[in-house]
């Protein structure tokens, strides 16, 4: 039967395959691209899909062009920043010089605490050169060895004064002019010398624990005890009513003159012991501060870069070199 179809080709026509190749969708053929790997995706990606509308009104896309900051504007922005900081750099210095005026008249209004010592009379031409308090600048773990030192001062001076009238009674017996212009001259010098070079620098250091102070009190102080010793032996013709000069005047059937130059090497030998002591107990006590050495040579240099007469000094060197180069 020729017009009707063998079962092969109705078979065929069932097949899906063959279905989708002998009856391609609509449009098919103007989507199919064949020189992509791989039609199908082709096809996937040329299929539109409806973008979801908004449900308001529809507005224009606007595009935003990208501003680049012109050299005027970005000069304008870093000149106001400059003069923002000015602005807080004068204000800050005009409120550090309001607070150094405070202080000022802060330093101006205290009361200044005027010179204590040596304790004068009130119409005395002469003032006051030192202040002193124990209780005020000592701190209370060395103000009993501070005032024990003072005390030693005080017992230093009584004895170079009895030396002396000693040495005026030995020069009254036996003519010894020598020994007693030497004892004056030892008590004009060594009363005031031994305040300023040993006794105020131990003040100092207890006062606001000087390392440089304490090395000067040690090395002072040991001289002061070998000054001690040798009064206290007392060499004729050295001013000093020690003991070899006291023994002198018991051999020569002076008893008076004796008696007075044996009490004043008594003196002399509580000065020796005493001041050994005395060095003993600041040497524990400095020890305990924990001070050294290179600490007062750093307390030294400091002491003397800051102070006005060096730096005036080295200026003025300073410039001479300069002019003379």
């Amino acid at each position: 039967m020729r017009g009707g179809r063998s079962p092969t080709n109705q078979g065929l026509d069932q097949d899906p395959s063959v279905t989708q190749l002998t009856n391609p969708p609509q449009g098919g053929l103007a989507e199919f691209n064949p020189f992509s790997e791989n039609p199908r995706l082709t096809n996937a990606a040329a299929t539109t899909v409806p973008a979801s509308q908004p449900s308001g009104p529809s507005q224009p896309a606007v595009l935003q062009p990208s501003v680049e900051p012109t050299p005027q504007a970005v000069a304008s922005a870093a000149q106001a920043g400059l003069l923002q900081q000015q602005e807080e750099l004068e204000r800050k210095a005009a409120e550090l010089d309001r607070k150094e005026r405070e202080l000022q008249n802060t330093a101006a209004n205290l009361h200044v605490r005027p010179n204590n010592w040596p304790p004068l009379p009130a119409g005395c031409p002469i003032k006051p050169c030192f202040y002193q308090d124990f209780s005020a600048e000592i701190p209370a773990d060395y103000q009993r060895t501070c005032k024990m030192l003072y005390y030693l001062w005080m017992l230093h001076s009584v004895t170079l004064l009895l030396n002396l009238l000693a040495c005026l009674a030995w020069f009254y017996a036996y003519n010894r002019g020598v020994d007693f212009g030497l004892s004056i001259l030892w008590f004009v010098l060594f009363t005031p010398c031994a305040f300023i070079c040993w006794y105020r620098p131990i003040y100092k250091a207890f006062r606001s624990d000087n390392s440089f102070s304490f090395f000067v009190f040690f090395f002072v102080f040991f001289c002061q005890i070998a000054i001690y010793i040798i009064q206290m032996v007392g060499i004729p013709g050295c001013g000093n009513s020690g003991w070899i000069a006291a023994l002198s005047a018991v051999k020569a059937d002076s008893m008076a003159v004796a008696v007075i130059m044996m009490v004043v090497a008594g003196f002399f030998t509580l000065c020796a012991v005493l001041s050994l002591f005395l060095l003993k107990r600041v040497h524990s006590l400095y020890r305990r501060t924990g001070a050294s050495f290179q600490q007062a040579q750093e307390e030294f240099s400091q002491g003397i870069f800051a102070s006005r007469t060096f730096r005036s000094t080295a200026a003025g060197a300073a410039r001479g070199a300069f002019q003379g180069n």
